[in-house]
């Protein structure tokens, strides 16, 4: 009889234990966007009704308490998630997007990733908060829609120059100079040949930018240049309830809290899934 090794156990097993590594980075974050997308419906107490006085500490009538008006943080906290995430979510999406087929391109065409450089070159150096600044009081009305514009705008160039950076390699490799060959056009290449391979990058790249996307958001939230009152935004709680924060410390904690654990939970997700993704060697042997 033929003896089983012994790794085989731990090798089948090894798989396992990575799913559910991935579910435990990932768990939280998809919690937070769930109670954030359902959290209108489950709000106990209206959105700008006053329940409690103002700083109130949590109680029966709110649970976490009441903010400088009187209301219902957790009401406020759960209907002020869901502009925030959709928001992050459509900055990561068109930056990220825009970036992997410009930047795939930006290596087949050496004018044109000369010219993405020296771009991305001039926006890195303006400091994000004068851009959005000066982006988000420009837009007619300004508001979200103004942050949102402001941080693509910002957001794309350093992005590009990420996936020109990691597609450099694979321009040169044999695949790509065999669809050359055949007359393929650059962007047939940059879809068909390239990107594949960039799966790892382009996820990395979109849990970045959606990070970075939360706190712009949010720092324009707490600049007042987003999201005005009377709006439920969690950064805007925040700013509006600092001075309070001894008498009810979850108006600015709860709202901080949330925060943190979207952008913590969704980066870990997002490195979890392209470290998976990443092309492994193979070995003879």
């Amino acid at each position: 009889m033929t003896a089983v090794p012994a790794t085989t156990a731990a090798d089948s097993a090894r798989p396992a234990r990575t799913r559910a590594r991935t579910l435990l980075r990932i768990g939280p974050g998809l919690l937070l966007v769930i109670l954030a997308l359902a959290g209108p419906s489950l709000a106990a107490h209206p959105l700008d009704k006053p329940v409690t006085a103002p700083y109130a500490a949590a109680g029966d009538g709110a649970v976490l308490g009441g903010d400088q008006l009187g209301r219902d943080v957790l009401s406020r906290l759960l209907h002020g998630g869901t502009a925030l995430i959709a928001g992050a979510l459509l900055i990561a999406l068109a930056v990220t997007a825009i970036a992997t087929v410009v930047g795939a391109l930006a290596v087949l065409r050496p004018r044109l990733g000369s010219a993405i450089e020296r771009t991305a070159d001039v926006f890195i150096l303006l400091p994000p908060v004068l851009g959005i600044m000066l982006i988000a009081l420009a837009w007619p009305g300004g508001g979200r829609w103004a942050v949102i514009a402001a941080a693509i705008v910002l957001g794309t160039p350093y992005a590009v120059r990420i996936v020109a950076s990691a597609a450099a390699p694979l321009a040169c490799a044999g695949y790509v100079e065999a669809a050359t060959a055949r007359g393929e056009s650059s962007t047939y290449i940059a879809l068909r040949e390239l990107l594949p391979n960039l799966r790892a990058t382009v996820l990395a790249l979109f849990g970045l930018r959606f990070v970075e996307a939360v706190y712009v958001i949010s720092m324009a939230g707490f600049l007042q240049i987003g999201p005005q009152p009377p709006a439920a935004d969690w950064a805007l709680m925040i700013r509006e309830n600092a001075p309070g924060i001894l008498l009810n410390p979850w108006a600015v904690l709860a709202p901080s809290l949330a925060i943190a654990v979207l952008a913590i939970s969704f980066n870990l997700a997002s490195a979890s899934l392209a470290s998976r993704s990443a092309p492994k060697a193979v070995t003879t042997p």
